[in-house]
């Protein structure tokens, strides 16, 4: 299977990876239920192919009768939909989210009133807002990088 094409991806803490080789059917849900699990406005997910947990497995919540929703133990990130119908991923979990880009949406009737005004909203690059608020300048990031590293967990910042 070398050279096929393959995603890579992971939690926030690194502590679950994982690596697919096929994507199908990128969308967006609105409904409540993935509002509450992702606790965002909707859930990006794509049913996958392939899949291999490369570190670490998700433990898991029983959403609704045959439905799991996975989730890392360590950080709370959350990871898939699992179903009868086989397994979605968080889209934003993969290393590279920019290139899945949803095709349809579902359960638009919960979708939140004031979800389509966000991209008018004024905005400003995270690192602008570090400069103007200097408490934010003492933030020390743990997330885990957009790629697979060979040890986990990373080492703790210093106080």
């Amino acid at each position: 299977m070398s050279g096929a094409p393959a995603w890579t991806g992971g939690c926030q803490c690194g502590a679950v990876r994982f690596r697919v080789t096929g994507l199908e059917r990128p969308s967006i849900c609105y409904c409540r239920m993935c509002q509450k699990a992702f606790g965002n406005i909707a859930a990006p997910l794509v049913t996958v192919a392939g899949l291999t947990w490369t570190r670490g497995t998700p433990a898991h919540f029983e959403s609704s009768r045959g439905v799991h929703r996975g989730f890392c133990s360590e950080c709370g990130t959350p990871l898939t939909f699992e179903h009868y119908g086989g397994v979605g991923l968080a889209i934003c979990a993969f290393d590279d989210a920019s290139s899945i880009v949803p095709a349809y949406a579902v359960g638009t009737d919960a979708k939140l009133p004031w979800a389509d005004d966000l991209p008018s909203l004024p905005g400003r690059p995270a690192q602008d807002a570090t400069a103007a608020d200097a408490r934010l300048a003492k933030i020390v990031s743990r997330q885990h990088p957009d790629h697979d590293t060979e040890t986990w967990p990373p080492s703790k910042p210093a106080p």
